[in-house]
């Protein structure tokens, strides 16, 4: 399940993702892109993912995979978690491709929004 967060960055989506992603997460996050960013302006993800298991990342991630006119828009993803495997799996340029993506630790928030707000 998605959940918005506050967002540090006009240019970021912050989200909460646990348990299970559906259909209609991804129906919302497809509907704030378009009220926030319309149909070409570029945005970021930085998705906390505390409870998440190894078997519903891939299903959060393919929640990410809403309406293919918005994959062009999203520049950087971080993913926030201690949990190992998801490390493991934070280099997912197959799922999303010509989007940047970076693991953090819970002890690297600071760290994960500075390279989301960082200058290219």
């Amino acid at each position: 399940m998605f959940s918005f967060l506050k967002s540090r960055d006009d240019q970021t989506i912050a989200l909460g993702i646990e348990g299970k992603v559906s259909e209609e997460d991804a129906e919302r996050l497809n509907q704030y892109v378009e009220e926030n960013f319309g149909d070409d302006e570029s945005f970021n993800i930085v998705a906390y993912m505390d409870e998440v298991e190894s078997t519903s990342l891939k299903g959060a991630l393919e929640g990410l995979k809403f309406d293919t006119k918005r994959w062009n828009q999203l520049k950087r993803f971080a993913m926030i978690s201690d949990k190992n495997w998801v490390k493991a799996v934070s280099n997912i340029g197959s799922l999303l491709p010509g989007v940047e993506t970076k693991h953090f630790t819970k002890d690297e928030v600071e760290e994960a929004w500075g390279w989301i707000m960082e200058e290219k």
